[in-house]
């Protein structure tokens, strides 16, 4: 038997945006590791879990300090599942943004309720490296990565320009645009500042640059250059783990967003993580890079059913791609899942 046929399937962690109110809660009434998994990250910071993630309200569980922490148990719990209850074990793992963090609890780099603390001061710091209305995203669809690039250097230009002629004064942080994921071919989202991104809206509807755009309704433009106090947070953070906290040997290899590739090296987790907060989402070419070394197929741990979608997209611009993606967020998902 080949290699490439031993693999196991990659294990698959969502990130912001996939939450809803109810997720995980069919977890929690039927299997015991999932209580004391909500238990533990809730200790660790403060919030009460199981209230915001099965009864919200959603307006609570869509503030990103409270998203971070929730959608990180959520997507672990039912890691922990197809663990004890299938014995999946998994070839690597890889998460999206905060996914990456389930990714490194999964593969037992350290502890949920280091991680639940964390991500929590994570979400916290993204909130507040922004003023409010001074920074935005948008989804960008049918450009080539070049084209992006391009894209984003003429939205800094036209805001520039309108900053220097006193046209635009509403504007108080830095001019900065740039790709925040590469989620799959020809789909990116794009962050920076509210007017340069408001620029690069113009020139697409403008037919200057051909393709589409979704403006994003976000509390913050994640992943660029703006989210530097972000960064700086995090490296604080790390810096002061403890020695229980300090990335463990991997149980399995991970893809980091920031580099793409498989590795095993836990002394460069924290600095990758901190890297993460204010650069590219590496995602279309993270599950490209895992296609090309022989893996065919990934589970999505958490709510919803992003990954899945992208996975489908990302294989399907490789040629002789064969990649199945499916998902485990409850009791029925589970049942239908083999290892087979």
């Amino acid at each position: 038997m080949s290699e490439a046929l031993k693999l196991k399937p990659i294990a698959f962690f969502p990130g912001q945006g996939s939450q809803h109110v109810g997720m995980a809660k069919d977890l929690y009434d039927n299997f015991r590791v999932v209580r004391e998994l909500f238990e533990e990250a809730s200790d660790a910071t403060s919030l009460h879990l199981r209230r915001l993630c099965f009864e919200g309200p959603e307006s609570d569980l869509l503030l990103t300090e409270n998203t971070q922490p929730a959608l990180l148990t959520a997507s672990v719990a039912a890691f922990r599942v197809a663990e004890t209850e299938r014995g999946f074990v998994p070839s690597a793992v890889a998460g999206h943004s905060l996914g990456e963090y389930s990714a490194l609890v999964a593969a037992g780099a350290f502890p949920l309720a280091s991680a639940a603390r964390w991500v929590r001061e994570r979400g916290r710091a993204m909130q507040l490296a922004v003023p409010p209305g001074q920074g935005s995203m948008a989804a960008v669809m049918g450009m080539e990565d070049e084209v992006i690039a391009a894209l984003c250097a003429a939205g800094i230009d036209a805001a520039k320009a309108k900053r220097s002629s006193g046209e635009r004064t509403d504007v108080s942080v830095d001019c900065v645009l740039s790709p925040a994921n590469y989620n799959a071919p020809g789909q990116t989202v794009i962050a920076g500042s509210v007017d340069a991104v408001a620029e690069a809206i113009a020139l697409i509807k403008a037919g200057i640059f051909a393709g589409k755009v979704i403006p994003l309704s976000v509390s913050a433009p994640f992943h660029c250059a703006l989210m530097a106090p972000a960064r700086d947070k995090m490296s604080e953070l790390f810096s002061a783990a403890t020695a229980a906290e300090t990335p463990k040997a991997l149980r399995f290899p991970y893809v980091p967003n920031r580099t793409a590739k498989l590795t095993s090296e836990a002394s460069v987790i924290f600095e990758l993580l901190v890297d993460q907060v204010d650069h590219t989402v590496q995602w279309k070419q993270s599950v490209a890079a895992l296609i090309a070394r022989g893996h065919t197929q990934a589970v999505e741990f958490g709510p919803g059913k992003v990954l899945q979608g992208l996975a489908k997209r990302i294989a399907g611009g490789i040629e002789g791609a064969a990649f199945t993606c499916s998902g485990i967020s409850d009791s029925k998902t589970l049942s239908e899942w083999s290892t087979g």
